[in-house]
């Protein structure tokens, strides 16, 4: 049964933990806004075979924030391994709420950060050059910024789930993260890679969030918008379903 009690506190814990660390949001931005200057500025002039006319800032920035999302959501995971290194995570599962509650609430957290760090991205991009389509395109731009949020951290909990030591975790996230990354066309059009590579873009989860960000933030898109959140939405499901599962088995265990 889910309680909507636990699932506030520990959505309230995570959003306590995050605006308190300065540094840590100032650092989750460096490495978007050193993307966005010179990626973007360095290749502003020149044109993009295969980006739908737009230039390369337009084009490039909702890969920079489907970026931002892929890390801070899929690192959320370093918060089970920290709270079961200090004792928290033992505290709250023999608590009498559901796993499943523990689940959402941990989900929550990671979501609302994800999106505030999304936001931020978008606006340091009009620094550089960057303009949205339309109020309506961002909205549904955070509807893509939920369902990609949500998909990797529940991506997130399965490895947390699995590895038991931050600096394993940390190690092998990055042998995750980066393939998921440049397989998603965040960086260039998916068009102008070998076919047989194209084939692992179709099977990543961000190629699709990224796809439907372009599409509502600058109107440029691969498929349609509503394909592309179905799919999201399906990953989303999926991904947090066998996050739960692997959390619950490995809880249990």
């Amino acid at each position: 049964m889910i309680d909507l009690t636990a699932i506030y506190v520990l959505w309230l814990r995570e959003m306590k933990r995050y605006f308190r660390a300065k540094s840590r949001i100032l650092g989750s931005l460096a490495i978007p806004f050193f993307f966005l200057a010179f990626l973007g500025l360095g290749f502003s002039g020149m044109a993009v075979p295969g980006a739908g006319g737009v230039g390369y800032i337009q084009f490039l920035v909702p890969g920079i924030v489907g970026m931002s999302l892929l890390f801070q959501s899929i690192f959320a995971g370093l918060s089970v391994l920290w709270d079961r290194e200090f004792g928290f995570l033992k505290e709250i599962m023999v608590a009498p709420v559901s796993r499943v509650s523990i689940v959402l609430g941990r989900t929550a957290g990671g979501v609302t950060t994800a999106l505030v760090q999304g936001l931020l991205v978008l606006l340091v991009s009009s620094l550089v050059g960057f303009r949205v389509r339309s109020a309506a395109g961002v909205l549904v731009a955070l509807v893509f910024m939920v369902l990609v949020s949500t998909t990797f951290i529940g991506l997130g909990l399965v490895f947390a789930s699995k590895i038991k030591d931050m600096q394993g975790y940390s190690i092998i996230m990055n042998f995750v993260v980066f393939p998921l990354f440049f397989l998603s066309g965040a960086l260039y059009p998916l068009g102008n890679l070998p076919a047989w590579l194209r084939v692992f873009s179709y099977l990543d989860p961000l190629t699709y969030g990224v796809d439907g960000l372009r599409g509502a933030l600058v109107g440029v898109a691969t498929r349609s918008l509503g394909a592309d959140m179905g799919i999201m939405a399906a990953f989303a499901v999926l991904m947090v379903g066998l996050g739960a599962w692997s959390f619950e088995r490995s809880e249990s265990a």
